[in-house]
């Protein structure tokens, strides 16, 4: 019978006894639990956090049945049986102080039926607390604490400073709670997509070991090629036949598509496992990650902290900056990188800097599709439309056409945009013709306000100037003074020449200036 995929489907016992596909993880798992007490992990959201958070709690069951045929079935020699204390901040919407209370006071009430309580604890904090000590004690064994989207709260909250806030000193006390009862507990993980670090919620918690950057635990979730290749030989190739592309250029459409991400200096490749799983079982290609939602507030942040897009290709940064988001109205960068935006391509042992950039083909269109509409003066119902008539005018050497395509992604700024230009018409300019790169040959080169573009298709080749309150003139003089086209002399394609003025004062392109 075919095995079904767990789309969507987080527990480790329904997987395990629903004939679903499992990648064994749990040597890994085996590895986290014997080498240290108290865990932190970061990982984009849909990346298997919950399913890791629903296997540690089998193990700690002691449902031995559930590995059968796993690598921790023979790692495992004593399947003892513990408290578990299982807090899921996910499926909850958090809009006001209440909610949060709500949530926590749910999974308090619960565990304290089971323990029992005490009147003094007329917080969350002492009732957290209070109940840890007895679960232990009742037990006699340790307890073991699994929180899921520890950070979902304040996530949500990003753009409320007074709630954020609220929801920061709520869970701060709350999670604090772990440290005071050390001697109670067993083994502790959180999980979550971002770290609001030092000086918010870890602050009073600093004895748990952060594993998202570490080499030990860097396939803990996703799925590697050689994961990939063992475990889904088959469906490559049904895939491929559903497609009509052969099992090779399968496997490399799948890497372009869904590959990428690192989590560490000198990793394996690691694909995005949702968008994995939903392209074997529907046979299909699609931006399956992506789809499932972005995050409005992270174009806020770029806006806010006025961000030159540019650099989204080819961002620095260190693994302190990454490690926390406190800064993220200044710095959205480790926001980006941690919510799977942007990860790991290069990294700089001497100087210990990482070089950025998007993990794949699906992120990166995603990601620009759903910046257009909130640079330009374009609707998202329009976008694809917009987009597809781009490109087919750019291929058929439209170049009026195309040019006043780009003139009306300019229209109507915002006044909040306009206020730096140079910036804004950078950045338009960057989504649009990077979304036109995944069609065609685009390069690029900015400098001091000025761009230089040649856009290459099967059969033209634009050079293109760009200036900012300049004359098209100007521009096109720049094109001939500079020999842009120089390299393309023996190319048979026909070349064109674009000379382009952008002025600030009609927050716009005024004119532009095309020449064989």
């Amino acid at each position: 019978m075919k095995r079904n995929y767990p789309v969507g489907i987080q527990n480790f016992e329904k997987i395990r006894n629903g004939n679903y596909c499992y990648i064994d993880k749990t040597d890994l798992i085996y590895q986290l639990i014997k080498s240290g007490q108290y865990y932190f992990l970061s990982r984009p959201r849909r990346f298997g956090k919950s399913l890791l958070i629903s296997t540690l709690e089998a193990y700690f069951q002691g449902k031995k049945e559930l590995f059968e045929g796993l690598a921790l079935a023979q790692l495992e020699k004593e399947w003892i049986e513990y408290p578990i204390l299982h807090l899921d901040l996910n499926a909850q919407k958090y809009d006001t102080p209440e909610s949060l209370y709500s949530i926590l006071n749910n999974a308090l009430c619960i565990w304290e039926s089971l323990y029992g309580s005490r009147p003094s604890e007329t917080n969350l904090s002492l009732r957290f607390q209070g109940v840890i000590q007895r679960a232990a004690e009742k037990r006699n064994r340790p307890v073991v604490i699994l929180i899921d989207e520890y950070d979902k709260p304040m996530l949500q909250a990003i753009g409320n400073e007074p709630l954020l806030n609220d929801y920061r000193n709520t869970l701060k006390a709350f999670y604090g709670v772990m440290k005071s009862c050390d001697k109670y507990i067993q083994f502790a993980l959180l999980t979550g997509v971002t770290k609001f670090s030092k000086v918010s919620v870890f602050s009073d918690l600093n004895n748990l070991m952060d594993i998202s950057i570490d080499n030990r635990f860097a396939n803990i979730c996703g799925i590697t090629e050689k994961e990939l290749l063992s475990n889904f030989k088959e469906d490559i190739v049904e895939l491929g036949q559903k497609n009509g592309m052969t099992e090779e250029e399968t496997k490399a459409y799948l890497k372009d598509m869904y590959d990428g991400y690192h989590f560490v200096e000198y990793g394996d490749d690691i694909y995005n496992p949702f968008s994995l799983l939903n392209t074997f079982a529907k046979m299909k290609f699609g931006s399956y990650w992506f789809e499932t939602g972005t995050p409005t507030f992270l174009v806020e942040l770029l806006k806010h902290s006025e961000y030159d897009l540019h650099r989204l290709t080819y961002e620095m940064a260190t693994a302190d900056s990454l490690s926390g988001i406190d800064s993220m109205y200044t710095n959205p960068i480790p926001i980006l990188y941690q919510s799977g935006y942007l990860t790991i391509k290069e990294y700089d042992r001497r100087f210990r800097t990482y070089t950025l950039g998007f993990p794949n083909q699906e992120v990166e269109e995603g990601f620009l599709r759903f910046l257009l509409p909130c640079y330009a003066s374009i609707s998202k119902s329009d976008m694809a439309f917009e987009i597809v008539k781009f490109v087919q005018e750019v291929d058929s050497g439209k170049i009026n056409s195309f040019m006043a395509r780009l003139q009306s992604f300019f229209a109507d700024i915002p006044y909040e945009l306009a206020r730096d230009l140079e910036l804004h018409y950078q950045n338009v300019l960057f989504i649009v013709f990077k979304l036109l790169g995944f069609y065609t040959q685009v390069e690029y080169h900015t400098s001091n306000g000025r761009i230089d573009m040649v856009v290459k298709t099967e059969q033209y080749i634009y050079v293109m100037e760009f200036k900012l309150n300049g004359t098209a003139e100007e521009a096109l003089k720049q094109i001939h003074d500079k020999q842009y086209a120089l390299p393309f002399i023996s190319d048979n394609r026909k070349l064109y020449k674009i000379g382009v003025n952008f002025n600030q004062e009609i927050r716009g392109i005024e004119k532009w200036i095309v020449e064989e």
